[in-house]
């Protein structure tokens, strides 16, 4: 099972996600409790090995502004929330960036094709929210057999496994569910997500 946990704002906890077996980190650079600035990305860099890849998370911000500020922070993955085209993936693609396209459980089904992304992440209502949803809704849905995509939204230790398993998921995505209180990452929280994760079969 791929694990990345986002939302991620000290030293300390980016050290317990990677010691934990994180496949992925996520630093916030837009408008949220857990926004970092470039800079603050940059300095956390450091605790990132090769082998774990650090993500730019994004709103609504317009894609080549994205692409300036992950570039600032040193960063090649970018994930983009919002509403977005396929001219945008091609346009991070010609960046020679990698992106994550969000999209909600309620979106439109076309945005649950292959537009190109090199993953697709797949969250609640309410990205951000921490609000659980009907995962299974999107187990049966053709366009998802055999891709690439993390399943996000209500997720933490304790379901992980149930949820995954229902939406038939290929990794997972998680932020609130390993917080403390908003904005504020749990170590104990992020190492049994991620051991709970990695316990599970990937589909």
């Amino acid at each position: 099972m791929f694990v990345k946990v986002c939302g991620l704002s000290t030293p300390e906890s980016v050290r317990e996600a990677v010691d934990a077996g994180a496949d992925a980190v996520g630093f916030v650079l837009t408008a949220s409790p857990r926004v970092v600035s470039p800079s603050q990305a940059a300095s956390l860099l450091a605790g990132v090995p090769n082998t774990v890849f650090p993500v730019g998370v994004f709103r609504d911000e317009p894609v080549a502004d994205a692409i300036a500020i992950a570039r600032a922070a040193g960063l090649e993955w970018i994930q983009l929330h919002g509403t977005r085209s396929r001219a945008d993936v091609a346009t991070v693609h010609d960046a020679g960036m990698k992106l994550v396209r969000a999209i909600t459980t309620g979106a439109a089904r076309d945005e649950f094709e292959d537009w190109g992304e090199d993953l697709l992440l797949v969250d609640a209502a309410v990205p951000g929210s921490g609000e659980s949803w009907d995962y299974a809704s999107v187990a049966a849905l053709p366009v998802l057999q055999g891709r690439n995509w993390l399943l996000a939204g209500g997720l933490d230790a304790a379901n992980v496994g149930q949820s995954s398993a229902a939406a038939q998921a290929w990794g997972v995505d998680v932020s609130s569910g390993v917080e403390a209180s908003r904005g504020v990452k749990d170590l104990a929280k992020i190492r049994a997500f991620v051991h709970a994760a990695k316990a599970t079969a990937t589909v």
